[in-house]
């Protein structure tokens, strides 16, 4: 029960912001501050999902060794990208990496 009413006010609470600004539109403005602390929000959230399930995929304290794909993968996925500075081939180099690497494992 309480998980529920958890999960509800959190569905109200982020309605009525989207809600608020959807209906304010372009009579609120933002500082630039404040915009561009907000163009930093997308980096950060990706960050804070992807690093545990990278550095500890079983959820069983930090896995920093060579018989973790998801590691090795994002490892090569961070030097392509360094290198090319595009996204497919680090998408696709960083798939074929952690695939590859349980492959071996296995």
């Amino acid at each position: 029960m309480n998980i529920t009413l958890t999960i509800i006010g959190m569905a109200v609470i982020t309605v009525f912001i989207k809600a608020v600004i959807f209906i304010l539109g372009d009579r609120v403005a933002f500082s630039t501050l404040l915009k561009k602390a907000l163009s930093f929000v997308p980096v950060t959230v990706l960050t804070a999902i992807i690093t545990p399930m990278i550095l500890s995929p079983h959820g069983q304290g930090m896995e920093l060794n060579w018989h973790n794909p998801q590691l090795i993968a994002s490892l090569a996925a961070v030097i392509v990208c360094l290198t090319t500075r595009r996204q497919l081939p680090t998408i696709i180099l960083g798939l074929l990496v952690f695939f590859g690497w349980q492959f071996l494992l296995k």
